[in-house]
């Protein structure tokens, strides 16, 4: 299945509290970590494993472990750093790259200034990471931009998400696995989701 809304009761209890407008940062960024992991946890239900031996303190049995390379967490900056720390408790060998965009708020278009991945991508799944799926056109420059380095397992992680953004990233890249802990209503005029959660970079680093 491509696109999955995540229903699990803590995820959609903590992020409730995290749409509420008087939630301070510190408090905005745990529940950030907590949901990220919590949704990393349903993400990663599919990994492919390999059996392997090994020794308990009794002794040798088969025991199971997750087969292929490294995954690859892909923060689309800055919002979704917010997003990888939760994920590396869960997958601590887990690699990092980063890329680095912004929104145009004028055009609403994707404006491109850093990235980097480790260089083996062959084989390797890549979990991007942002908060938000709003107009859909960062998610896909991202896409874009990993695929021509050598991905082909993607996955989309986000927090809320647009039928618009959905519906864009569907229409080019059906092939990515989006994950969201919530499908939202629409977006305003100027792009942002509703009901949503304001801006999420804002709202996780204190500066607004």
């Amino acid at each position: 299945m491509p696109f999955q809304e995540v229903k699990h009761p803590l995820i959609q209890h903590k992020l409730g509290l995290l749409r509420k407008k008087k939630t301070s940062s510190a408090s905005f960024r745990q529940l950030v970590n907590e949901i990220s992991m919590l949704m990393a946890f349903e993400a990663t239900r599919d990994l492919p494993l390999r059996e392997v031996e090994i020794e308990t303190p009794l002794e040798e049995t088969t025991a199971n472990e997750i087969a292929g390379k490294k995954l690859v967490l892909l923060p689309i900056l800055r919002a979704g750093l917010g997003m990888v720390d939760g994920i590396l408790d869960l997958i601590p060998n887990a690699r990092v790259g980063h890329i680095g965009l912004y929104r145009n708020e004028e055009t609403l278009e994707p404006e491109f200034y850093f990235f980097k991945v480790p260089k083996s991508t062959d084989k390797r799944s890549v979990f991007l990471l942002d908060p938000m799926l709003a107009t859909g056109g960062s998610a896909n420059y991202a896409i874009e931009k990993v695929k021509k380095e050598g991905f082909s397992n993607i996955y989309f992680l986000c927090l809320v998400a647009s039928p618009e953004g959905v519906a864009k990233v569907e229409n080019k890249h059906p092939d990515v696995k989006i994950f969201t802990a919530s499908l939202d209503r629409e977006l305003n005029k100027n792009g942002y989701i509703l009901p949503g959660l304001g801006d999420a970079g804002d709202r996780i680093f204190g500066t607004k």
